[in-house]
């Protein structure tokens, strides 16, 4: 049932774009597995080879330690509505911080020009393999909007308070690896 791709194709892409949700996952050789949730509104498909998503500020920052350490990466898209199907990409995962200048041509080239308050970086997958899967066992869901509940944590905090909470809970992975965040010094 499982089909593999070298590359994103047309109607991959398309599935893509269709979906509301898609998952990371990644880890080092001695850290824990990481999995986050994320919003699809973040998600850009940059080419056949090449994904990147824009990360705001969460809880915790395991993926950009992971990168950092390790690089690999892997996003999930499952299919809660319509035909079953599960779209997984893999490949080598890198960050790109707000402080570097190759974030704010993405962030003008993909993104309109808007950075959300609480981005943090970017994160570009190159991708090396791209499979497919039935996706028999994926529930059926109802997508009824996205929570308002990151952007209003964000606008509360304010720009100083993000700086804040990014210096006690976004510098270490929970297994003590560095996460390479720059926290602005104005």
């Amino acid at each position: 049932m499982a089909k593999q791709f070298e590359t994103l194709n047309e109607k991959l892409a398309n599935f893509i774009s269709k979906q509301h949700i898609f998952f990371t996952a990644s880890a080092t050789a001695d850290s824990r597995i990481n999995v986050s949730p994320r919003e699809i509104g973040a998600f850009r498909v940059v080419d056949e080879s090449c994904v990147l998503y824009l990360d705001r500020t969460g809880s915790g920052n395991e993926t950009s330690a992971h990168l950092l350490a390790d690089g690999r990466l892997t996003i999930m898209f499952c299919a809660f509505s319509g035909a079953p199907n599960i779209l997984r990409l893999y490949g080598k995962g890198e960050v790109i911080g707000w402080h570097e200048d190759e974030f704010k041509a993405l962030i003008d080239q993909h993104f309109d020009g808007e950075v959300p308050l609480g981005a943090r970086k970017i994160v570009r997958l190159s991708i090396d393999l791209v499979q497919t899967s039935c996706g028999y066992g994926v529930p059926l869901f109802d997508h009824q909007g996205e929570r308002p509940s990151l952007i209003n944590w964000a606008e509360n905090k304010g720009p100083e308070g993000i700086k804040a909470y990014w210096q006690e809970k976004n510098l270490e992975s929970m297994d003590g690896l560095p996460t390479g965040l720059e926290i602005p010094a104005d």
